[in-house]
């Protein structure tokens, strides 16, 4: 059996180039275009990035932790089988968030998040922001410091830290949750079904502008945002059997 073509990547962290050296000494080096598997050396930051650089190719992601989080990647064990840990991994497909950005300029721009898009306040203005699922208002203003949509996967992140519920994955839901909201003051966001289309609309842009972020992609002075799940696109990501990523969003459940 012929042994998988390894792209192996690395953030510019001092232990994650050194692991790089390592690894490429011992497998080769190969374009991502032309491997079976990328291999993702860093934090959660760096394989976010992978993703967004390399998610079109349709490779299976192996992340290594050599940063400073590492929800979405393996532990990095020097000295074991790397090719027999990737062998033995467990895949988890993710479906991106799609957003779509209108700014005051006129301008629309589209963009992808495998872990939330969110709605900030530019300035020490509360944002103002109407939010319509499937062409329907539900809220009519949320006065707020923002708002954000978030994947399973990325539940656990921005998502979880705003109080937001962590979501099981494949649920097929997204969490719906704002931040700091000052009015409706009871209201702690919705779990969303994932083909749910969600459209927050700015209200007062000028005098209180809003960015929008999809995972680290901002756009400033939003006037209207849409965001859906795309069901066409998905990346794999693999993960050590005895900690895929269901079972660590189960225990970051269990956590206190």
């Amino acid at each position: 059996m012929t042994a998988p073509r390894l792209a192996l990547l690395a953030s510019p962290a001092i232990e994650a180039q050194a692991a790089l050296a390592q690894l490429e000494r011992e497998f080769g080096a190969h374009p991502p275009a032309e491997a079976d598997v990328i291999v993702a050396l860093g934090g959660d930051g760096f394989m976010l990035q992978t993703l967004h650089r390399h998610g079109a190719l349709g490779r299976p992601v192996y992340g290594m932790k050599l940063g400073t989080v590492g929800f979405l990647m393996n532990q990095y064990r020097p000295g074991d089988d790397l090719l027999a840990r990737i062998a033995a991994a467990e895949p988890a497909v993710l479906h991106p968030l799609e957003m779509r950005a209108q700014t005051e300029s006129g301008a629309s721009v589209d963009s992808l998040a495998y872990n939330e898009v969110s709605l900030l306040r530019q300035t020490r203005q509360a944002a103002h922001i109407r939010i319509a699922l499937n062409g329907e208002v539900r809220l009519d203003e949320l006065i707020c410091d923002g708002v954000m949509l978030a994947t399973p996967a990325g539940s656990t992140a921005y998502n979880f830290s705003a109080h937001g519920p962590i979501l099981p994955l494949g649920a097929n839901v997204m969490a719906l949750t704002p931040i700091a909201p000052f009015r409706p003051r009871r209201w702690r966001g919705a779990v969303l079904k994932a083909g749910t289309e969600v459209r927050f609309t700015v209200r007062d842009p000028l005098k209180r502008p809003v960015s929008a972020t999809a995972d680290s992609h901002e756009v400033r002075d939003v006037t209207e945002v849409l965001v859906r799940e795309s069901r066409d696109r998905h990346v794999t990501l693999l993960f050590d059997p005895e900690h895929n990523l269901e079972e660590r969003i189960l225990i970051e459940q269990f956590t206190v």
